[in-house]
């Protein structure tokens, strides 16, 4: 098994060099000139042309590439072209906000989501089954950031019972826990919804086996057979669903931050893209991509912890 994990790391490092050239030959060949955007609006030419051969943009494609992997080796990100800040030390302030976000948002999906869709599964074809898994469907059709205007006018507006913005508190604190609620709930939604229903189908395939029916003829009581035998083979469809949904609460962060005025890495990627500041897009997106591809390697690790009888392939 321990093989088996240096090969899957091995396999992220190839992945993470691939993610870095898709973004940065995609910047490269995006419109626009960053030096022109450092040197401001006043700049002459000669200004331009100085700050192009400073900031290395002057160089052919590839040697810009391997320049930027060969900082990524020693974890040097780069420079902000607009603040001029480490970018390394502006990730680390932000990315805080955007997982205290991210952690809430998925902490209400499953708290609610998988006892919904187990519910479902044990009541299928009845008024609570119709009624959730419509529900469902709709959270999974409102975007994050309708839904976060929507809340925000009634709860923070109208009914002034939450704050409309800003998340500087961890969610589990009391301060905290009245930021995270409507940026967390408004995020959480469409995960929340893909929880019901793959917890429902995972649930009422798993109560249609063999030793469901063995359990059942033995006289063992309905809570011993859901919760000792069904609920524990059905893990596995929704710990997948775990480690994608957290990736997709990632990239959903971005939008929900500048709804709510949350200042994380959504935020800050958004301010890099329109102000050119392509380091800073960069390296925001080969974090994101990061975190996703340790989450699911993560995920594969806990298919053995919950069923011993699956094993990493090398």
């Amino acid at each position: 098994m321990a093989r088996s994990i240096c090969k899957r790391i091995a396999l992220m490092f190839l992945l993470l060099i691939g993610m870095s050239f898709l973004v940065f030959a995609s910047l490269y060949i995006a419109p626009g000139d960053p030096a022109s955007m450092v040197a401001g609006p006043s700049a002459t030419e000669e200004d331009i042309a100085n700050i192009r051969v400073s900031l290395g943009l002057d160089k052919p494609f590839l040697v810009q590439y391997f320049m930027y992997l060969k900082r990524l080796v020693h974890l040097d990100l780069g420079m902000s072209y607009t603040s001029r800040q480490p970018i390394l030390s502006e990730l680390l302030v932000r990315l805080p906000h955007t997982l205290n976000l991210a952690c809430a948002a998925m902490i209400i999906s499953v708290f609610l989501g998988v006892p919904a869709g187990i519910l479902t599964a044990l009541h299928k074809d009845s008024f609570i089954d119709n009624f959730l898994t419509t529900s469902s469907l709709i959270l999974l059709s409102i975007p994050n950031f309708l839904l976060g205007v929507i809340l925000m006018y009634f709860f923070g507006v109208k009914f002034k019972l939450l704050p409309v913005g800003g998340m500087e508190h961890f969610f589990w604190t009391p301060e905290g826990f009245r930021e995270a609620i409507l940026p967390a709930f408004a995020l959480a939604t469409g995960t929340m919804a893909s929880f019901i229903r793959l917890g429902r189908s995972a649930m009422l395939d798993v109560m249609q086996t063999d030793y469901i029916r063995t359990a059942k003829s033995k006289g063992l009581k309905r809570g011993a057979i859901i919760f000792g035998h069904a609920f524990r083979n059905a893990l596995i469809p929704l710990v997948t669903q775990f480690g994608t949904s957290f990736g997709g609460l990632l990239g959903g962060a971005i939008i929900t931050e500048q709804v709510f005025v949350i200042n994380g890495i959504g935020t800050y990627l958004i301010n890099g893209i329109r102000n050119y500041n392509y380091p800073v897009v960069q390296s925001t997106v080969l974090l994101i991509a990061a975190m996703f591809i340790l989450i699911n390697l993560i995920v594969d690790i806990l298919y053995c912890v919950i069923d011993p009888r699956i094993k990493l392939q090398g």
